[in-house]
């Protein structure tokens, strides 16, 4: 039996690839096949006139995964815009049929896999459709849990608070946060990680530095955020 988790985030930009990363990087180096997908991806690199998807291509780069970056994503999409807004630019519609199928494909190749979102909780990928595609229902259909990425920043409370809030009433469970540009030496940011877990009632699991080649989590830890799919 397969075993995922979804990471998501308060926002774009966060780190949800850098995090991913280490993720996948972490699991593989204890010998466990663990594999990388991103349902769609939008602002992808383009070379020789091909659309090169730089978040898996990065995955791929630092985990040691084989393969071509394009093996690990349903949509790749040159125009840097939500997924929904690309697809329709670029004449194309994002069908969740799509992204099942090729999750599942994912899953007879991997023992654990790690599934990176698009933006913030509440991308929508389709918005033609009826009812509208949004990101939490990519998680559903795949039925995964989650891991928040979010940074310690000013304002971080905020933007954390309303996302946990929101997984909760779309039914989602949260297995954590993992606070990412952390400064251990910022009394502000050591505040912030305390009371985004008093509001929430969701432990950070990990606080990540800027430049970190290694996520401190326990192995045991670690894979049990991971749930059976």
């Amino acid at each position: 039996m397969t075993k995922g988790i979804f990471i998501t985030a308060t926002g774009t930009d966060v780190g949800k690839t850098f995090i991913s990363a280490l993720i996948v990087k972490k699991i593989r180096e204890y010998g466990i096949n663990c594999g990388y997908y991103k349902p769609a991806l939008s602002g992808a690199e383009v070379n020789n006139n091909c659309a090169i998807p730089g978040d898996c291509a990065y995955v791929v780069q630092q985990s040691g995964l084989k393969g071509k970056p394009e093996d690990y994503a349903s949509y790749i999409f040159k125009t840097a815009v939500s997924p929904h807004l690309a697809a329709e630019i670029e004449g194309c519609e994002i069908s969740l049929e799509k992204i099942a199928k090729d999750f599942e494909k994912n899953k007879k190749i991997f023992d654990y896999i790690v599934v990176e979102g698009a933006g913030g909780i509440i991308c929508p990928f389709n918005m033609k459709s009826s009812p509208p595609l949004l990101l939490p229902d990519v998680i559903k259909k795949l039925n995964l849990d989650v891991i928040i990425v979010s940074g310690a920043e000013l304002g971080s409370i905020n933007s954390a608070v309303l996302t946990a809030e929101y997984l909760k009433n779309a039914g989602i469970r949260a297995e954590g946060f993992i606070l990412n540009h952390y400064n251990e030496n910022n009394f502000m940011q050591k505040d912030n990680k305390k009371q985004i877990e008093a509001l929430t009632g969701i432990n950070v699991i990990a606080a990540v530095k800027d430049n970190e080649t290694s996520i401190k989590i326990d192995k045991e830890k670690l894979l049990q955020l991971f749930k059976e799919i």
